[in-house]
């Protein structure tokens, strides 16, 4: 029988998570009293033949492959000792790159997953071999990834994967638009019998970061040859701070009366001043966050087929923190302040939550037909959708407090006991809709498979509450300050969208594609693939793929591969725009995001997205030095044309003469404006580097040791320069700025390394890894190039009985950090808790980068956990 490949389908109207928690909980329990029996050992079966990610031949392995894939065990990935699917990969594949950011609104939540230095965006990720839908959110703020949108991993949970499979290299030729950078393919557990329950529990050195997850996952037998496997997970991950005080005056009046350039407390307000609320009010880390999760994976025969499928539910909320809202001098805070000279919310200022509430579902079914000939035909259809809705916490609209100081008349305690302190600001909704219907044939030594896809991708943005984007204090139509007062609209930390900026856009995608594989000789494998892919708004692509292994001698053989790929515009990149508070080291700026066909964006003469096109060439070798050991390697060119970013924020200051920007931007109520276009060509080249050596008898135990590393570097070789409109005046490294190219070029790690050994005496595992990331440079108010850091990880692991085991793990054991931040003045500042003391100056509240951290700032993390099966 054959590993099935699955799909999914979602339907994202209302996640209700009592629900959810009691359909895990009853599943759960469900595990627990299920027939003991069942956890007996099944008597050996035939050799089970599964096709793998990057050819369409049944029955091969990693290993048969003209192009490198890593096949990365349930084994392997629990052993890193994490519980997000993210970061299991960071720890386990070198190409692969999971950055942490913080204060960046959405990216908090849902974090830049990338492969081989390039974009999220770039790296398709399927679910049993079926294409996985994107995440709604797109990365508009400064982080790795700026202006992509990619696949929320940590939606799966750890507990349900068999092993994922990692194609480097391009496969847009076999799998369509994204799959330039490679391929995540995940593949469900299939066991129909087996059991099992887990648990662990651990925090952060510093005492915060408490994360609990539960595991239950059962095999049951559908019908006589049919198996249905069920996972449940809960995630509970409190959040971190590593943030350093607040500089500065925070509650007005403070004067520097001894000259030695600190500012000193007002008379009065000095225990406000220096242990106040405000001082210690950030919070810098990682957010808030719950999940709960459920995935079932099914098939049995049907006839002369077997009918498949899977469904994927997962349901997280998160809490993280905006930039805080002093009392005085901030933010746009002076502009509302109440009688008594301070904040109208709050006198001790506050600090906004962004609440998120991300719901993801997804549904698959298939039916694979065999016939005699050693052909089959498979028709599936899968549906999934992402739904992502903000609701700010704890902040206000500062506009709002004028009308009711103004307006209304409201004395300063009534207006802080009345004025609203949330509101939802909007959602997001990104759906995939795929029918596809795959023909292989098996000759002797050649296989051909051909195929068809229609796809409909939808994309939504809902309006939030009008609190959340209103501004009360200004007339709607002259554009006049209607009170002594002016303040900013919205609420503060993260806006709402108004009902002018909604959403509700779809297109339709037709692909036709062939695919053969050829054993020339024994020795040579040549494999071919050819697909046409037709859009609406840009039309249609034809890419094409040539790959080819050869084996030298018994222990060295030669691969190679040569391909054409493109991306297509997401539909968040074609149809997002809001109206967002962007934090600089200079103040908080209202920055407009325009969708490419709005007609601001057409009278500034930016074209129609187009899509990306990408040539990726490979080539590498196995070297097998003994039965124990051997070595691969790949080296890698990929080279992208019209890479689609979003523009720098460009204000009225850039305008080129004809008042088309400062039109739109006095239009939209901005301070600044960006857009996505084609903005950058780069040429991206690396190698990866993988050797294993197994058996190594060692203390009367066995030792296996694995070396993984990825080296790479991206360039930007030009960037966009407008031919006509508005921009064509505009120097191109205004549109596409310094920083801009630093992110693609500079943000991640140059290199990645892993070293690892797995070691078994008796009943006592230990698992010891070291992981290197290489240097980066963040560019922000100034360039900064964090140098290379080595971290530890150490598991311990005892087998109690055959059933159970338990297990002590420290990650990052020396509890290492990146090198401090020097390179941004954010909320930094000279001041003393009196005149002399000179004891309160702060560079900046962001002890560490907020806008890259390749393995977050941290610090070591400790845990223990428990696992039963039956």
């Amino acid at each position: 029988m054959k590993t099935l490949n699955n799909q999914k389908t979602p339907r994202l109207k209302s996640f209700h998570r009592k629900k959810i928690s009691t359909i895990v909980g009853l599943m759960c329990g469900s595990l627990l009293v299920s027939d003991i029996a069942a956890a007996q050992e099944k008597p050996a079966g035939p050799i089970e033949e599964v096709y793998i990610v990057g050819s369409r031949a049944l029955g091969r392995t990693a290993e048969d492959l003209p192009v490198p894939v890593d096949v990365l065990s349930a084994d392997s990935l629990e052993k890193t000792g994490q519980t997000e699917v993210g970061r299991m990969l960071q720890m386990t594949a070198p190409s692969f790159n999971f950055s942490s950011s913080s204060v960046s609104d959405g990216t908090d939540a849902l974090r830049p997953a990338t492969l081989r230095g390039l974009g999220p965006d770039q790296t398709l990720v399927l679910i049993n071999g079926k294409r996985r839908h994107q995440a709604s959110l797109i990365h508009i703020n400064t982080s790795v990834g700026r202006g992509t949108a990619g696949t929320d991993l940590n939606a799966i949970p750890a507990a349900s994967i068999q092993r994922i499979e990692v194609l480097r290299d391009g496969a847009a030729a076999q799998y369509g638009s994204d799959a330039i950078a490679g391929i995540i393919n995940i593949v469900l557990k299939d066991d129909n019998e087996a059991g099992s329950v887990s648990a662990s529990y651990g925090q952060y050195y510093e005492g915060d970061g408490q994360t609990l997850n539960l595991n239950a996952n059962k095999g049951f037998n559908l019908g006589d040859t049919g198996y249905l496997n069920i996972t449940g997970n809960f995630r509970d991950r409190g959040n971190t701070n590593r943030a350093a005080p607040q500089a500065g005056c925070l509650y007005g009046g403070c004067e520097d009366t001894d000259d030695n350039g600190y500012l000193e407390p007002a008379p009065g307000n000095e225990a406000l001043e220096v242990s106040g609320p405000a001082r210690n009010g950030f919070r810098i880390g990682d957010a808030d966050s719950q999940q709960v999760a459920l995935v079932l994976n099914a098939g049995m025969e049907l006839g002369a087929g077997e009918l498949y499928g899977f469904i994927t539910y997962s349901q997280r909320e998160n809490e993280s923190g905006a930039f805080y809202r002093n009392p005085t001098g901030s933010n746009g805070v002076d502009d509302a302040l109440l009688s008594d000279g301070l904040n109208p919310a709050d006198t001790d200022g506050f600090l906004p939550l962004i609440y998120s509430e991300i719901g993801d579902l997804s549904f698959n079914i298939g039916y694979t037909l065999e016939f005699d000939n050693d052909a089959s035909l498979d028709l599936s259809y899968t549906r999934g959708a992402n739904q992502i809705d903000y609701t700010t916490k704890n902040s206000a609209n500062y506009s709002y407090a004028n009308y009711l100081q103004f307006d209304e008349g409201l004395s300063d305690s009534e207006i802080r006991s009345q004025i609203p302190r949330e509101a939802y600001a909007y959602g997001l909704e990104l759906s995939l809709e795929t029918i596809n219907l795959n023909f292989t044939k098996q000759f002797s030594r050649f296989n051909f498979a051909a195929g068809a896809e229609v796809r409909t991708d939808e994309f939504k943005i809902k309006a939030g509450d009008e609190y959340s984007y209103r501004d009360y204090d200004t007339d709607p139509d002259t554009g006049d300050a209607l009170y002594a007062q002016d303040a900013g609209g919205s609420i503060q930390g993260f806006n709402g969208i108004s009902p002018e900026s909604e959403v509700s856009e779809s297109r339709n995608v037709m692909s036709l594609y062939v695919d053969g594989e050829y054993e020339a000789t024994d020795d040579w494998i040549v494999s071919a693939a050819m697909r046409f892919d037709e859009y609406d708004g840009f039309g249609n692509t034809i890419n094409y793929k040539l790959a080819s292994k050869y084996t030298l001698t018994d222990s060295f053989t030669v691969r190679g591969s040569l391909s054409t790929g493109f991306r297509a515009p997401s539909m968040q990149q074609l149809y997002f725009n809001n109206i967002s508070t962007q934090i600089r080291d200079a103040g908080a700026v209202t920055v407009g995001t325009f969708r490419n066909d709005s007609p601001a964006v057409r009278a500034l003469g930016v074209p129609e997205l187009k899509e990306e096109e990408s040539t990726n060439m490979s080539i590498g070798f196995i070297a097998s030095i003994t039965p124990e050991w051997n070595i691969t390697a790949d080296f890698y060119s990929i080279k992208i044309d019209d890479r689609i970013a979003i523009s720098n924020q460009l204000s009225a200051d850039d305008d080129p003469g004809d008042g088309a920007l400062t039109a739109a931007l006095e239009e939209s109520g901005a301070a600044a404006a960006q857009f996505f276009l084609n903005g950058a060509n780069t040429e991206t080249t690396g190698v990866d580097i993988v050797s294993t050596y197994s058996g190594i008898d060692f203390l009367s135990g066995n030792l296996d040791i694995t070396f993984a590393a990825n080296f790479t570097e991206t360039e930007v070789t030009s960037i966009y320069v407008p031919s006509s409109g508005a921009l064509a005046a505009v120097n191109p490294s205004v549109v596409f700025s310094a920083q801009d190219i630093s992110i693609v070029e500079e943000w991640q790690p140059k290199d990645r390394i892993i070293l690892s050994g797995d070691y078994m005496i008796g009943d006592i595992s230990v698992n010891l890894a070291f992981n290197r990331y290489g240097e980066y440079t963040v560019l922000d108010s100034t360039s900064q190039t964090y140098g290379s850091e080595w971290l530890t990880d150490l598991r311990i692991g005892y087998a109690i009985s055959d059933n159970m085991d338990i297990y002590f793990m420290a990650n990052n054991l020396f509890d290492v950090t990146p090198d401090e931040t020097t390179n941004t003045g954010s909320r930094g500042g000279l001041f003393e808790s009196a005149p002399g003391a000179e004891d309160m100056a702060s560079d900046t509240v962001f002890r560490y980068s907020r806008r890259s951290a390749p393995f977050g700032f941290n610090g070591g993390f400790y845990s223990a956990g428990i696992n039963y099966r039956f």
